[in-house]
């Protein structure tokens, strides 16, 4: 499929409070006239946005400067469809048969050692008949994300990102399986909860590349260098990308709250579910940046549900080793 173009910023201005500096981006013929020229100081230099106590607001610039490039709409058009309870089967195989070449990734992925089909599928009708409308949701999410990334997922540092949400969304299905969740929700929320991140990545792969290989800390850590960089961080835009495609509420949780502590509540839905898968993912050796810190993933199995608890996974290298080869079906599809 054709990766969707890079973002990169050009320059720096200051505004007369000089409180502000941030960089315009460019365009595909304005990056070709730039190509080897030199940029200032040899690399994309972060925005500095003022903090909360100096602007009395939050420190955001305007949503319209971070230019994301459009996500696959026939992934959005999925998941709005999706969760409409009046849509008809084959509205859904209408709307991905329309793009070629999503389709035929999609049919990739459910023909492959994922599922395991004893017949292959050869149409998405048949796909939808096999594996079902909702499965078919998050595997339209996951090739779309694929997608969005194109070119990016040459980089070992945006691979990784990708490779943290496919571990997410996995152990958030397996996680579900035992319980009382939808397993097939747990999933597309899983591949979801990082979108803000990945179009974070898309908009400066280099500089966010960079930032992710050089920063440590906990996961929540990143926040600030991300708001410091894009004056977003990747909570904040999964938030607002989601409120534009009009998605339901509860994915909105789940990709602006998936780094928050867990709800001393002991309330149990899917984003507190994707918060622990979050977690474990890291644990096993999938985190989003080589410095992130990770919990145990004893404490982890401690922060489940009762029952949840008793059924999931007691042994990492089980479940590490169930991720992986998921993943690599996944990737080979």
């Amino acid at each position: 499929m054709r990766a969707s173009p890079s973002r990169k910023f050009a320059g720096c201005r200051k505004n007369t409070h000089r409180d502000v500096q941030f960089q315009l981006h460019v365009g595909a013929k304005e990056r070709e006239e730039t190509r080897g020229k030199k940029r200032c100081r040899n690399k994309w230099e972060p925005i500095t946005v003022p903090t909360e106590a100096q602007s009395g607001h939050a420190a955001n610039l305007p949503w319209a400067y971070l230019r994301l490039p459009p996500f696959p709409q026939v992934a959005v058009r999925v998941l709005q469809l999706a969760n409409n309870e009046n849509v008809q089967l084959h509205q859904l195989c209408d709307l991905i048969s329309s793009d070629p070449a999503f389709a035929s990734e999609v049919l990739m992925v459910a023909s492959s050692l994922l599922y395991a089909p004893r017949y292959p599928s050869t149409s998405i009708l048949q796909a939808v008949a096999v594996l079902g409308a909702n499965t078919l949701q998050g595997m339209c999410v996951t090739v779309g994300v694929r997608a969005y990334l194109g070119k990016s997922m040459s980089s070992p540092a945006l691979r990784r990102l990708w490779r943290h949400n496919l571990a997410c969304a996995i152990i958030a299905e397996r996680l579900a399986s035992v319980g009382f969740i939808d397993k097939d929700m747990a999933y597309t929320s899983g591949i979801l909860h990082d979108v803000g991140r990945m179009a974070l990545a898309v908009i400066q792969p280099a500089a966010y590349a960079e930032l992710l290989e050089s920063h440590r800390g906990g996961a929540v850590s990143i926040l600030e260098a991300e708001r410091a960089l894009f004056g977003w961080d990747h909570c904040e835009t999964g938030r607002q990308m989601i409120a534009d495609w009009k998605l339901p509420d509860s994915f909105e949780a789940v990709v602006a709250d998936h780094l928050a502590p867990r709800r001393t509540d002991g309330a149990w839905d899917v984003a507190e579910l994707v918060k622990v898968s979050c977690a474990m993912a890291s644990s096993l050796g999938y985190a989003s940046f080589p410095g992130c810190e990770t919990a145990p993933y004893a404490d982890l199995l401690d922060r489940l549900p009762a029952r949840e608890r008793r059924l999931f996974h007691d042994d990492a290298e089980v479940l590490k080793h169930n991720v992986d080869e998921t993943i690599h079906a996944i990737e080979a599809a």
